[in-house]
Order: C-alpha cells, then sequence, then structure tokens
C-alpha cells in the first residue's frame, strides 16, 4: 500500500512533532516507499541491482553536495540531514533492499539482513530525527519490516521464516521508543496477529497506544 493511502502511516507521522521532525520523518518514509518501488517493478535482478545502485550513490553524495532536483532526495538533505541523520547512514537502508534482488534464496540469514539493514537501518535514523531508545527502535524496526515483506512473499515456507524472524524482533517493549516508531511497530504486531485492518478492535489498539504509549 502507498504511503499516502496508509492510514496507519499517517496516523505515526501524526504523532512526531509538527517542529520539522515530521516533515524528515516523512522523507524517511518516502525513501523507503521509493526503494521499495523501485524492487516491485524491477523483473530482470540486473536493472534492479543497477537503480539501486544509483541511489545508494545519491544518498552517499548528500554528506558532501546537493542533491538533485528528485523530491525524495531533496527532503532528505532538507528535512532529515540537519537533524543528524547522514547521506551514509542512508545508503544502508539500500542495501537491506537489495537482499531481495541479489539473494536468489530469501534463507534465514538473507531475511535477518533484510530486517536489520531495511527497517533497523531506517528505524534508528528515525531515533536520530526523533528521540527514544535507539537500539530498541532498530530490533522493532527488523521486525516492522519482516511483517511487512512476510505479507508480499509467495512462498510459504519463506513466508512463515519471516513472520517468525519478525515475531521475535516485534516482541522487544515498545516502552522508551519514540511514538511514531512504536505505533508503526505495533501495526506490525498487528498484522502478525491477522487483525483486521480498519476494523474497531485494531483501531481502539492503535488509539491507546497513541494516547498512553503502550
Amino acid at each position: 500500500m502507498a504511503m499516502d493511502t496508509d492510514p496507519e502511516r499517517r496516523l505515526a507521522l501524526a504523532y512526531a512533532p509538527d517542529d520539522g521532525r515530521r516533515a524528515a520523518l516523512s522523507a524517511l518514509l518516502a525513501l523507503d516507499a521509493a526503494l521499495a518501488d523501485v524492487v516491485r517493478t524491477t523483473t530482470q535482478p540486473a536493472i534492479g541491482q543497477i537503480r539501486l545502485a544509483w541511489w545508494r550513490e545519491q544518498l552517499a553524495k548528500l554528506d558532501h553536495a546537493p542533491p538533485p532536483a528528485m523530491p525524495v532526495l531533496t527532503a532528505l538533505a532538507e528535512n532529515a540531514l540537519p537533524r543528524g541523520v547522514t547521506g551514509t547512514a542512508l545508503a544502508k537502508i539500500v542495501e537491506g533492499w537489495e537482499v531481495l534482488i541479489e539473494e536468489e534464496t530469501l534463507d534465514r540469514d538473507a531475511l535477518h539482513r533484510f530486517g536489520a539493514e531495511r527497517g533497523g537501518q531506517l528505524f534508528r535514523q528515525a531515533a536520530v530525527i526523533l528521540g527514544g531508545d535507539a537500539g530498541r527502535a532498530a530490533t522493532l524496526g527488523q521486525g516492522w519490516a519482516l511483517a511487512d515483506l512476510m505479507q508480499h512473499l509467495d512462498d510459504r515456507s519463506v513466508a512463515e521464516a519471516a513472520g517468525a524472524l519478525a515475531h521475535t524482533a516485534l516482541a522487544t517493549p515498545l516502552r522508551g521508543v519514540a511514538r511514531s516508531l512504536g505505533l508503526m511497530a505495533l501495526s506490525a504486531r498487528l498484522d502478525l496477529a491477522q487483525v483486521t485492518p480498519g476494523g474497531p478492535k485494531r483501531a481502539a489498539r492503535l488509539a491507546w497506544f497513541g494516547l498512553a504509549g503502550r
């Protein structure tokens, strides 16, 4: 689902302070969505690798050069980098997505690398912006990424392996993590529990976390 049409993603953004940090988090999520789009639209692995390599190079350049005229990169340069995020750190997120193109078989090691480099790094950089326990956020981010991946896998055995890894990472307590990231992790937990999106039980659980932080 696209980021701008996902009500739970919009809710998570709404809990980020509107002092520039919300725009910075939005820029991070837009980057993740752009990389997801590269992988989703890739039919030839070699071409996908070239496209992701371009993103990795452009992100690394943000540390020492103005961004090209691309909205995602411009938003990162204007909103995320002034808050302590680096282009080098953002480039590591690309490595997570590369796992899905480069690896012929998504074994446990490949899934772990995907979760750590896509979600773990994304949440860690978000914690740089939002504050809170960065290590705990990174672990939850791994689970978030793997729970998301699980929903897009056709191979049942691989999906089950991704789900098991996601469940372990998402068992990490949400306390001490920025509210926006906690909401995203909670959404992933609810996905694993097959709680119906848009249903009253799910809405109530997310609303309570938003209010109480637990």
